[in-house]
């Protein structure tokens, strides 16, 4: 018969997984580095495999570690919820809850309206910045979940809950994108958005200069609406007052943004989760709301 396995283990190993070190998973998880080590060692006997690897001084998952990781992470989220679930009183206290602004203007009163009605009494702290700092806030515990733009590669681990095409924009009212070079407004120089509507121009051979660079999706949307520049938005993000360009109007086609939540994984809470879930569900909702109002 196989073994049970063990939540508190699994905790420790999303842990270990999240930041790559023993040393620091054992800070998070308030235990000793030896205690840390004998529970990974009781885990890879409970499961028969190897799920570690010495990398220099940092420990990083076998393949079999990488599969186990994404089932770890929703056993210790279940559980989470189960108890919750069976708690006395209803959910009460604050959440902190990290997103871009401008997936703030989208999606947050969707899903702040779904998750106030269902929890009255919990206070939702929202901080809006960008979703590198996102990161880094999640990961140090300033903040417990976080919406943010994924990029494939990066050393923080996401759940993809919501994929859309990046569009060129322009105002509908002037034609700043027939100019050459064309005028860009894009985020910061680290941007993935920016970084992709600049290497698609560059590959097409059509030449741009970036007129305004700002974090701040309103300052970026007011150069487009006053014909000064073109910038590049999710699919959801196009405002009334602008116009989609594409191939027939010289510009490149431009890849998909995958939008992700990540969480704090290393001090779950019930609040957390239970918001967590109210994302995935309203993003859900928002595109069966498209599809229907294409229909």
């Amino acid at each position: 018969m196989a073994h049970m396995l063990d939540i508190d283990q699994l905790r420790t190993f999303v842990a270990i997984a999240d930041t790559g070190s023993f040393t620091k998973a054992a800070d998070l998880v308030h235990k000793t580095q030896s205690a840390v080590s004998m529970q990974m060692k009781r885990l890879e006997e409970r499961l028969g495999r190897a799920i570690f690897e010495r990398d220099g001084r940092y420990s990083r998952l076998t393949e079999d570690g990488d599969r186990l990781l994404d089932y770890a992470r929703r056993i210790v989220r279940l559980n989470m919820e189960c108890l919750a679930s069976f708690g006395d009183v209803d959910l009460a206290g604050r959440v902190r809850l990290g997103v871009p602004d401008d997936y703030a203007d989208r999606y947050l009163p969707e899903i702040l309206a779904r998750f106030s009605r269902s929890n009255p009494k919990v206070e939702v702290t929202v901080v809006c910045e960008p979703t590198p700092m996102l990161v880094e806030r999640v990961n140090s515990g300033d903040i417990d979940l976080a919406i943010i733009t994924h990029v494939d590669g990066k050393n923080y681990s996401a759940e993809i809950i919501r994929v859309e095409q990046l569009l060129w924009v322009t105002s509908a009212r002037h034609c700043v994108h027939d100019e050459t070079p064309v005028p860009l407004a894009l985020g910061r120089p680290n941007c993935n958005w920016r970084q992709s509507a600049t290497e698609a121009l560059e590959k097409a051979g059509r030449p741009f200069r970036v007129l305004y660079s700002s974090w701040n999706s309103t300052a970026v949307g007011a150069a487009v609406l006053a014909g000064l520049a073109v910038s590049v938005l999710p699919e959801s993000a196009v405002r009334p007052g602008m116009r989609v360009l594409g191939p027939s109007d010289g510009m490149p086609a431009l890849p998909a943004c995958k939008i992700g939540l990540v969480r704090n994984h290393h001090d779950p809470t019930a609040l957390a989760n239970a918001l967590g879930e109210h994302i995935i569900q309203s993003l859900d909702n928002l595109n069966v709301n498209r599809l229907q109002a294409a229909e």
